[in-house]
Formats: C-alpha cells, sequence, structure tokens
C-alpha cells in the first residue's frame, strides 16, 4: 500500500510516516515548507518529499506510483477548506483521513493495544518518557513521539511489541477517534480555542475520551477540573505521593510527568516502582525541552501561561546561584492571545528580564486583530519586567551581551518552521 502523507514535515505526521515505513507501507509525502523534521526522514529512509502541496504535483506522484491513502495534517483542511491534495484524492476516488484512522489501522492490524498520553501541557514528556523507560528495561514497544529524543527516533514499530504509545491531541478533537487500553492525562487547562469555543466544551471533550478509554492516569487537580472521582476505570494520583520526592528530574512540573510514566509502565510491566524511578532519573530529556543549544542558551517549547510556568520551574533549578534567568518569548498565534491575555500575570516569575516577540502565525482568523508584544507585556503583574523586541541582528547582540555575562537565557517559542527555535539553530548550532 502507497501512503501519502501531506504535512510530512510536521511533528504529527512525520514520525508516523516513519511508523508506516517500517510496518512495510510504501511512504511518500509533501509539505509547504523545509523543517528540521523532513531532514530527519530523509535520513532514515524517506526521501519522496516534496516541498508542493499542488493538485499538479501530487498527481505526478501518483500518476509514477498509485496512492492508495492520503493522510493529511489537522492544520491542513483549517488553513485551505479546498485543499488541492484533497481534491486530487477526491477526484481520484483515494482514500483520505486524518492520521487517527492509519494509527488505529495499524494498531488493528498488528494487534496492538493503545495506551494515550492526553493533555494540554506535558503529554509529549510524558510519552518520551513512558517511551525512554521501555527502552531502558528492554520492553519491546512501538510508539509515535513528535519531538526528536537521543535515545530512539520520532516513530517507531516493532513487529513483537503488544503496545503502541502515542501522544493523543486534542486538537480538531482528534484524541475523540480512539479508544485506549490505557489513557494517560498529563494536565488539563483550556486551549484550541478556534476548536472549542468554550471552557465547558474543552471540559466535556476530556471527559467523552476518558469514557472511551479502558483505564485512566489522571491528577486529582485535573479529576477535579472535570468533575471525575476515582473508580475502577479512573485512577487518581495525589502530587504528594511521598515516593514522587524520589524523582531527582528538574522542574516539578518534568517529575509530575515522571511519576505518570512510571505509573503507566506498572499497568503493563513487572517492574517495581524503585526501580522504574532509577531509570527515570536518568531520562536525558528531549528536543525543545530545554534544550541546551549552546552553553547557557536553551530552547523551549511553552506556549501557554502553565507551559511557560513549567518552563520556568526548569529554569530556576537549573540555574548557578546568582546566575540571572533571561527570557526571550515568541507567543504561538495571535489567535490564542485573545483569550490567554489575563493569564500570563505571574508566568514570567524568576526571569531578570523578557524579551517579547511579535506572535508566530498560524491558522489565524483574521478578523481578530494582531495583538502587538508592547500590549500583551502590560497584562504581567509586572509588565516592567519586560521590553518588546524582534528577530534581528539587535537580538542577536542582546542574547550575545547577556551570555558574555554568564546569564541563562531561555527562548520560548512553539511555533515550526521558521519560528524563534529555528531562528536560534540557524545562528547559535555549529
Amino acid at each position: 500500500m502507497h501512503i501519502y502523507f501531506s504535512g510530512i514535515g510536521g511533528a504529527g505526521i512525520g514520525p508516523l510516516a516513519e511508523i508506516a515505513m517500517q510496518a512495510g507501507y510504501q511512504v511518500s509525502g509533501s509539505d509547504k515548507q523545509h523543517s528540521s523534521y523532513i531532514d530527519q526522514l530523509k535520513k532514515v529512509g524517506i526521501t519522496d518529499i516534496y516541498l508542493d502541496q499542488s493538485y499538479d504535483c501530487i498527481a505526478e506522484v501518483h500518476a509514477k506510483h498509485p496512492i492508495d491513502w492520503l493522510v493529511y495534517s489537522s492544520a491542513l483542511t483549517l488553513e485551505q477548506p479546498n485543499a488541492p491534495e484533497i481534491r486530487f484524492a477526491q477526484d481520484n476516488n483515494i482514500r483520505f483521513s486524518k492520521r487517527d484512522e492509519l494509527i488505529n489501522a495499524i494498531a488493528e492490524d498488528k494487534h496492538l493495544s493503545l495506551i494515550a498520553v492526553a493533555g494540554t501541557h506535558g503529554k509529549t514528556t510524558t510519552t518520551a518518557q513512558i517511551v525512554w523507560l521501555c527502552y531502558q528495561h528492554k520492553i519491546p514497544i512501538s510508539y509515535l513521539l513528535p519531538a526528536k529524543t537521543s535515545y530512539g527516533p520520532m516513530g517507531r514499530y516493532l513487529k513483537d511489541s503488544r503496545y503502541f504509545v502515542f501522544e493523543a491531541d486534542e486538537f480538531d478533537r482528534n484524541f475523540l477517534h480512539f479508544e485506549p487500553w490505557l489513557s494517560v492525562i498529563s494536565g488539563v487547562s483550556w486551549d484550541h480555542h478556534e476548536i472549542f469555543p468554550s471552557r465547558e466544551s474543552y471540559q466535556q471533550a476530556f471527559i467523552e475520551f476518558i469514557s472511551q478509554s479502558r483505564q485512566t492516569l489522571i491528577w486529582q487537580d485535573d479529576a477535579l477540573y472535570l468533575g471525575l472521582k476515582n473508580g475502577p476505570s479512573i485512577s487518581v494520583q495525589e502530587p504528594d505521593n511521598t515516593k514522587l520526592k524520589s524523582i531527582k528530574l528538574k522542574g516539578l512540573y518534568n517529575r509530575l510527568d515522571g511519576w505518570l510514566a512510571v505509573t503507566a509502565l506498572k499497568q503493563f510491566s513487572k517492574l517495581s516502582t524503585s526501580e522504574l524511578i532509577s531509570s527515570l532519573n536518568l531520562f536525558p530529556g528531549l528536543s525543545r525541552r530545554m534544550e541546551q543549544i549552546i552553553p547557557n542558551l536553551y530552547s523551549d517549547y511553552a506556549h501557554t501561561p502553565e507551559k511557560i510556568r513549567a518552563a520556568m520551574s526548569v529554569a530556576k533549578e537549573m540555574a548557578s546561584p546568582g546566575q540571572s534567568i533571561v527570557v526571550v518569548y515568541e507567543p504561538l498565534t495571535n489567535r490564542r492571545q485573545h483569550y490567554m491575555l489575563n493569564d500570563y500575570r505571574d508566568c514570567f516569575d524568576g526571569a531578570a528580564e523578557v524579551y517579547w516577540l511579535p506572535s508566530y502565525l498560524a491558522r489565524e482568523d483574521p478578523t481578530m486583530r494582531i495583538l502587538p508584544p508592547s500590549e500583551l507585556i502590560t497584562h504581567l503583574s509586572d509588565p516592567t519586567l519586560a521590553v518588546p523586541a524582534n528577530r534581528d541582528d539587535g537580538l542577536k547582540r542582546t542574547i550575545d551581551a547577556h551570555l558574555d555575562k554568564g546569564d541563562m537565557v531561555v527562548c520560548i517559542a512553539g511555533g515550526g518552521g521558521n519560528s524563534l527555535d529555528d531562528w536560534l539553530r540557524e545562528r547559535y548550532f555549529v
């Protein structure tokens, strides 16, 4: 079967393409722009990739090697309601779907039980920690990761595995297409406002997802937020668990995610809690989660106030005594800013200075006014903490000056291609 992946350079689709190749499918795909994920795919042998999402391009691919299934990212139809590749699939009776159908098809065909990690924040880290523990204890696992790690590919299928671990994203209600054997909820707070117009609609989606899961692990605060109670299918975790204190990872939220990963492993392995925590304490992290670019310069993926607070908690524990923490912040989407204006308040507490960049634009509502950094900054508890900035030579000089002083510079951005993260790597990676 030939599967064509639209948006193959994205964190959600690219690793799935790797899995499909390993599972024996023919794989090709397209994207609107180059990304580091495309470089990764080419390294593992997926080279039939086109930076062209036109009708003519997919037609040429189909003429050479007939396409059986078009798998596309959720962003495609939001950005292009009449997307050319989907029109081509319709015109040529080619099956087309989002990634959930393919994940379910692979799991059914290969007899894999689904372990889904969901949540507004922490789901990527928790998924990566579960995969890490399986690697450390030689538990065969198939998985889908939306971020790079040092210990394995982003997507992997093993024919002797019994479980498939993946991040179940609530965006576009994607996670509601799954009925997991085990669901792990890493944290819940209102997001993706273009899909969920009210806080209640967001909560209801998580409640529905949990109802479709055979077992669920969830923190006490999130259970209360969703109106759920401990029971036969829902295991409510209390953050004051004494064993949580033996987790030595930097940052409270990393430790909380780690406990969920340990608890998840307990559901399908015979390993003791102490064995799992010992392995968890060696977790090397993953890309764009307080990832060191060069000494004292870090990149982090945070894009909601909760995630920013999590990043700051890690930074404060990593910083040397007396070392100043400086933040460069690029908000993700103007649309999101309209909903979270009043949630910023103290999320940068611990920073000596914040350089606030214009928002990374993606899937925007053209009727929404673009909120400038100068206006967003006024919603901090202490607006004097931050100043507007731009991604330019002046920002590079500013970062260099802070590094020369020995400051810790944390660059926070949630965007994809051509984001602050890409800008950093182009200027500092050697």
